[in-house]
């Protein structure tokens, strides 16, 4: 079932992260003097309507899927710092974000070795 502007509305302003009487608020224009108990039965009211619901999901769905990080989308990224530093004659910054983008993508691995210093200093010290 479709919404109504007004529920569209209230679903939207839902979506943005403010609480059900603050969009219901936004939806409905509520005069200045209406009852906080009104707008907030309203509000729960609009809410619980399954179509209203649904239509709430579905946003918070597509913009948690927009905000999400991939390899892809992280690489893109980084090459563009790389470009925008390199542009600017920042070339620390420009081979700062290039070796990000290594290691992202698992070209550029960093290795430690291990010489055994520290075992030697544990035996002079035990003697």
């Amino acid at each position: 079932m479709k919404l109504t502007p007004k529920q569209e509305a209230f679903a939207q302003a839902i979506v943005t992260g403010v609480n059900q009487s603050d969009a219901y608020r936004a939806a409905y224009k509520v005069r200045p003097g209406t009852k906080l108990e009104s707008v907030n039965q309203n509000a729960s009211r609009i809410m619980a309507d399954i179509n209203v619901a649904s239509r709430v999901a579905k946003l918070r769905e597509t913009v948690a899927k927009k905000s999400q990080m991939t390899l892809e989308t992280h690489l893109n990224d980084l090459l563009s710092l790389r470009e925008m530093a390199a542009k600017g004659k920042q070339y620390s910054a420009a081979i700062t974000a290039e070796v990000a983008r290594g290691k992202a993508s698992g070209i550029h691995v960093e290795r430690s070795e291990n010489t055994g210093a520290i075992e030697h200093i544990f035996r002079w010290q035990g003697e």
